[in-house]
């Protein structure tokens, strides 16, 4: 009897170099899932097909990095903002510029369709969201509301509602009729990275950086149900098309999760890293991640992954093909969108002659087609993909086959890897919320890695704050050399040699950091809470003294908790030390820096101005005296700071939005 080949339940699809410098932002079609579009810090738009090496179409016209792409629900249009605040619509079937949106102030964290009309919305780093009219190139509405970056935008299935989530910790949902704001939900810890609309009730779903996922009613206006214990912030979320389930791609895992009651269906290990989009196509979960200009993609095979409260099957003790259908979800427990029948006609070219689309003499569609240009990289998939749409079908449409999935690689192997580990456990613990193992954890062996072009992986330049091995060490410097590994045998007492190397070193290293730490921690004495706010004072002092940066990073990560303990003492020590974080070159340095410098102008700027601004009191007044002296030094270290930081805010990712953050905060020093 022949043996049943076993497949995998998730793999590694494809590795791609997306763009000449790193990718900043990427998006998959929800239609097709096999469209997916790149920005990167070559203010560069790609297009790839999913499975594909190389690029269908190219997108010219920005001139600053692209830090945020969505295509509409047809796949015929797309969407890029940059990061000085521009937007650019792209029509892929006529392979070329549509329109520019220019109207926010700071770089664009957040984009999405309308998914009738020819409108677009967009989020900035500059707090606003604005309504575009994509047919006559204006904004037709500003909603203002939010007091931080906002990183997310969704329209509702039925395109009355926008649902907005930002760092303020808070999402909101806006009345694109009334044009105003219906509700706020608060209850995040954290900044909200992503909401998603479920496809058929009123319900909405967000996902934050406090590692929650919260489910909010949106006619009680309330929350429905939390889940915790995500293992990192959450990033990506998605519904199943039927609404019988949410997906989390979590920090290598994906995460099947239902909300009434909240439990967790399933998890399933994926060797995605943080995977920044998701999409679903032919019973298959297609994710996507970026790092540096590198892209990878990934599969998941549904059929094989519990979505309901039912057991799932163990594939390797059941011969017969996969074939579970998709759990058909109980009635609704609350309204249901109402959907128009028909949806808008595609955006029509408004004539170049109109008075009301011209800004000056010069008409800015001509400039835009000749600054902007969509070069098509490959023909063939350009044809198979886009110009079919534009000719009259006599047959139905083909099918996009599902990708096949690799065989297990040994079968001893696959049985042993879904066997669970202390080790997998502690790595991938399954959410509290299903004790008892409600989700089965299944570990799958990882897949080699497909290239269309190695990419050489060059020295950081600033060391991560998350990384899988200490800094500057290497496994191999700590064994004698081997010339010929075939004749030398390894002697323990050279290997215990070799480790012992650099021990006393080491030892120093950290009996000086414990002593530095012990001495501060003798300062702050805990006794009396009133006077907390003197004992940081205190501390922070003892820990200048000591000119140990990684102490005053432990001590300021414990100060920036508690807002109370910060006073305009504090502030005077503490930016000096500031400055030296923001140019160090290890990155959980310059979160605290930024961290730090970002409360103390959210706190303390304000009043600096207003003191400095003052005029000159009558008499004697010591304190006020004393005041205007401290508002003076933190002014002229504030301003110190503020060049620093403006160099660093053309930076991309993370840092960069920091930075830039940060900048505009300081414009008034300017």
């Amino acid at each position: 009897m022949a043996t049943p080949v076993v497949t995998k339940t998730a793999w590694k699809l494809q590795e791609i170099v997306a763009h000449a410098s790193n990718v900043s932002s990427l998006v998959l079609g929800k239609a097709s899932g096999r469209l997916l579009a790149t920005g990167g810090d070559d203010c560069r738009v790609n297009l790839w097909s999913i499975n594909k090496p190389n690029c269908i179409m190219s997108l010219t016209g920005h001139t600053s990095p692209v830090e945020s792409v969505r295509l509409n629900t047809p796949e015929e249009l797309i969407v890029a903002g940059s990061q000085s605040g521009s937007i650019r619509v792209w029509d892929l079937e006529a392979a070329k510029i549509l329109r520019t949106l220019m109207g926010h102030k700071a770089n664009i964290c957040s984009l999405d369709f309308h998914p009738y009309g020819e409108f677009v919305a967009s989020g900035s780093q500059d707090t606003n969201i604005k309504l575009w009219d994509i047919r006559r190139k204006g904004c037709v509405f500003r909603y203002r509301g939010h007091s931080q970056a906002v990183r997310c935008l969704r329209f509702s299935p039925d395109g009355k509602w926008l649902a907005s989530a930002a760092d303020d910790h808070t999402v909101k949902l806006w009345d694109l009729t009334a044009g105003k704001m219906m509700s706020e939900f608060p209850g995040h810890t954290g900044p909200v990275n992503v909401v998603e609309f479920h496809p058929n009730e009123y319900l909405l779903a967000s996902g934050s950086s406090d590692r929650t996922i919260r489910f909010w009613d949106l006619e009680k206006f309330q929350v429905v149900s939390c889940i915790e214990g995500e293992p990192g912030p959450v990033r990506s979320i998605l519904f199943n098309p039927d609404g019988c389930c949410l997906y989390s791609g979590c920090q290598d895992s994906l995460r099947v999760y239902g909300w009434e009651p909240e439990r967790c269906f399933d998890v399933v290990l994926v060797h995605w890293g943080k995977v920044a989009d998701l999409a679903i196509c032919n019973n298959q979960l297609i994710g996507v991640a970026f790092s540096q200009s590198n892209v990878s993609s990934y599969v998941v095979d549904l059929t094989r992954v519990t979505r309901t409260g039912t057991v799932a099957r163990d594939p390797v003790q059941d011969s017969r093909p996969p074939t579970q259908q998709p759990p058909h979800p109980s009635a609704p427990l609350r309204r249901i969108y109402e959907r128009p029948s028909t949806a808008c006609s595609k955006p029509q070219r408004v004539k170049q002659n109109s008075e009301s689309e011209r800004r000056s003499p010069s008409s800015e569609d001509d400039r835009d087609e000749r600054e902007s240009r969509a070069e098509i990289q490959n023909a063939e998939d350009y044809n198979e993909i886009f110009q079919p749409k534009n000719s009259i079908s006599r047959t139905p449409p083909r099918r996009s086959e599902p990708f096949p999935a690799p065989p297990e690689d040994d079968m001893a192997t696959a049985k042993e890897a879904a066997k669970p580990s202390p080790a997998t456990d502690a790595q991938f613990p399954v959410p509290n919320i299903c004790p008892g193992g409600a989700g089965t954890l299944e570990v799958l062996s990882r897949p080699p890695v497909v290239t269309s072009t190695p990419a050489p992986k060059a020295e950081p330049a600033i060391f991560p704050a998350t990384r899988n091995e200490p800094i500057g060490l290497k496994a191999s410097d700590f064994l004698p050399a081997v010339k010929i590994p075939q004749q030398a045998e390894l002697v323990d007492e050279d290997a215990m040699s070799q480790i012992r190397k650099g021990h006393d070193t080491m030892c120093v290293v950290l009996t000086s950091r414990h002593k530095n730490l012990d001495t501060v921690r003798g300062v702050w004495t805990t006794g009396d809470i009133k006077a907390s706010a003197l004992f940081a004072q205190t501390s922070v002092d003892s820990a200048v003294a000591i000119n140990d940066l990684s102490v005053v990073v432990d001590l300021l990560n414990i100060v920036n908790q508690k807002a109370s303990l910060w006073k305009l003492d504090l502030c005077t020590t503490v930016l000096p030390q500031i400055e030296k974080l923001l140019q160090s070159k290890y990155e959980s340095y310059v979160q605290t820096g930024c961290t730090s410098l970002k409360l103390i102008l959210q706190r303390f700027l304000p009043l600096i101005t207003d003191i400095l601004a003052a005029p000159p009191s009558v008499g004697v007044d010591i304190s006020r005296e004393e005041r205007l002296h401290k508002c003076r030094l933190c002014y002229k270290q504030l301003k110190s700071i503020s060049s620093l930081v403006k160099s660093k805010s053309g930076l991309s990712g993370r840092h960069g939005s920091a930075f830039r953050e940060l900048h505009l905060l300081m414009a008034s020093l300017d």
